[in-house]
């Protein structure tokens, strides 16, 4: 009897310590002061929030080119740099020159490489490059091309702050729903050999989070959606945020590191906190480009 009931009185302990374990207060903290400076930067527009999504780009680069490099690769971070920050730059301005920009970086990295006196793992190097690229600077560009889609069709500039709060609001929900449900309930492994943290509870729990809030912002700032178009995105970011932070687990299980940095507490690096907008933007914006605007 004494033992089955010490049994049931850790168990709320037990809860308790793997909340506490989890990071929970840094990550909290990080919400309380990230969220409010990005609403303002975002509603503020213009270069502000270029310079915003410049950041986020150049640190996020950074980090992959340091993973790439413990990988033993060695990528041409200036030539990365310089080109995911042009294609940016030409989102904001609404210009028709990204493909110049892509066909050039890819001419200026094969053509450095002639150069190099190393020649081992020369497709390696030029490959990871390319990668650094689209993978940060072109799909992080869509959230500056997002908060221009006004100006690009013609409507209210207000809606891109919207679109890009929007987008923020159902990857948070997906993550920190996946990240609650996973630690309170978390009982089998997604993917293991990926993220052996991940779980099934989280996932569907980073579901149903997205579907609730997708459902919120349209009785709040989103009304041009309808309450189940609200839903059915919310589900669908839901699957593609997560997709997006499996992919960044997968680059860091193969170069044999757990965060990309450890610049935001309880969080890791600008790498691990946006990996999945940099999944969930593109699609936000291409649906609305075709379907809503």
């Amino acid at each position: 009897m004494s033992d089955g009931a010490n049994q049931n009185d850790s168990r709320p302990n037990s809860a308790l310590r793997r909340f506490l374990k989890a990071d929970i207060v840094p990550r909290l903290g990080v919400i309380l002061l990230g969220v409010p400076c990005l609403f303002f930067i975002t509603l503020r527009g213009g270069v502000f929030f270029l310079l915003l999504v410049d950041l986020i780009i150049l640190l996020g680069l950074r980090e992959f080119y340091i993973l790439m490099k413990a990988k033993g690769y060695r990528p041409f971070e200036a030539l990365g740099y310089f080109c995911a920050l042009a294609i940016s730059g030409y989102a904001w301005r609404q210009g028709v020159a990204v493909p110049l920009i892509l066909t050039a970086s890819l001419l200026l990295i094969m053509i450095r490489e002639v150069f190099r006196k190393e020649i081992s793992r020369s497709l390696g190097h030029m490959a990871v490059t390319v990668f650094g690229i689209m993978y940060i600077g072109w799909l992080g560009s869509h959230l500056v091309m997002l908060r221009q889609l006004p100006a690009t069709v013609g409507v209210e500039d207000g809606i891109g702050a919207r679109l890009v709060f929007l987008a923020a609001l159902l990857t948070w929900a997906t993550d920190t729903a996946a990240y609650l449900f996973g630690v309170a309930f978390g009982r089998h492994k997604l993917i293991p050999r990926i993220s052996p943290n991940k779980t099934v509870e989280g996932a569907l729990g980073g579901l149903l989070g997205a579907a609730l809030v997708g459902w919120i912002c349209t009785k709040t700032f989103t009304p041009f959606l309808t309450p189940l178009a609200g839903i059915l995105l919310g589900v669908v970011i839901g699957v593609v945020g997560q997709l997006g932070d499996l992919v960044e687990s997968l680059i860091k299980r193969d170069v044999g590191i757990k965060d990309s940095a450890e610049l935001i507490p309880g969080h890791g690096g600008a790498l691990d906190r946006f990996d999945s907008l940099l999944f969930t933007v593109p699609v936000l914006y291409y649906y609305f480009r075709f379907f809503i605007v």
